[in-house]
């Protein structure tokens, strides 16, 4: 791999075209892939592609098209368990990733990786190996022989990892939202804030957090700062706002439904792609 002046040249890594990151190294993070992908086009748009139809070949073929349609106007794709296990992980996924980095998208796995620390190593590792660049992951199950096999297996392969902190539905109070004792001081405290703290030691390279609670997004910014980007997802359909999140501290916007939904996908993507950038690449 060749290192070349700035960042908008560009190397040939096999199908993916990588924006080169700035420094001595070759290889650069996920945060700094995404993150330059970002600015290079000018969006925070992921698109959330957790299209499910009950025919596997018309769903495996209208999510190709609809991502090749939307690819200027996102800075990475999502996919979930409604798209993998359909279509397969090495027999349809594998396609879908393949061809978003073709496009020059990165692919996040969305698999809440949430089990016991060998099982979620072999999870992982099925999802790298069939290309992805970052996984989700759950931070209930802790770190000790849970969640550490796969941060140490992504940042192996200069893979990213994102942690689930507050989720956009409606039950996620429930949850993320009860308190519990933090284990250092012995007092209560919101779980969110203590997954907010765990992704700070663990280095997570990102925090996932509804759009629909921008409360909880800038509580959970100001635990960290900008030290780790916060994904929101829920904008549209789930009724987050583009506006009250950004302000709030979201740094990546994760959109599906009202994008791949929409009559005209590239359209929609557009249109979200240019409220982004007034407010944060044109302000």
């Amino acid at each position: 791999m060749k290192l070349v002046g700035t960042e908008s040249q560009r190397i040939e890594a096999g199908e993916f075209v990588e924006l080169v990151c700035y420094g001595e190294r070759t290889v650069c993070t996920f945060k700094e892939t995404i993150e330059a992908h970002s600015r290079e086009k000018e969006t925070n748009i992921v698109l959330a592609l957790d299209l499910f139809l009950p025919d596997r070949e018309a769903q495996l073929e209208k999510s190709m098209a609809i991502l090749e349609s939307v690819h200027d106007n996102i800075c990475a794709v999502k996919l979930n368990r409604q798209i993998v296990l359909p279509l397969g992980l090495y027999s349809g996924a594998d396609k879908i990733v393949a061809r978003a980095h073709g496009l020059n998208v990165p692919a996040i796995m969305d698999a809440k990786i949430n089990d016991v620390g060998h099982t979620n190593a072999a999870i992982a590792t099925c999802y790298f190996d069939a290309g992805f660049d970052a996984v989700i992951v759950s931070p209930f199950v802790g770190w000790e022989d849970g969640l550490q096999p796969v941060f140490e297996l992504a940042r192996a392969k200069s893979k990213g990892v994102l942690v689930l902190c507050y989720m956009s539905h409606k039950g996620a109070a429930e949850g993320y939202g009860q308190m519990v004792l933090d284990s250092k001081t012995g007092k209560p405290k919101a779980q969110y804030e203590v997954f907010a703290d765990r992704a700070l030691t663990w280095r997570a390279d990102g925090l996932i957090v509804g759009a629909t609670y921008p409360e909880k997004i800038s509580r959970i910014h100001e635990i960290v700062k900008d030290e780790i980007s916060i994904y929101s997802p829920g904008v549209g359909v789930q009724g987050g706002d583009i506006e009250v999140a950004i302000k709030a501290g979201a740094r990546y916007l994760i959109i599906g439904r009202s994008i791949y939904s929409a009559g005209d996908p590239r359209e929609a993507s557009r249109m979200f792609r240019e409220r982004v950038r007034k407010l944060i690449f044109k302000g």
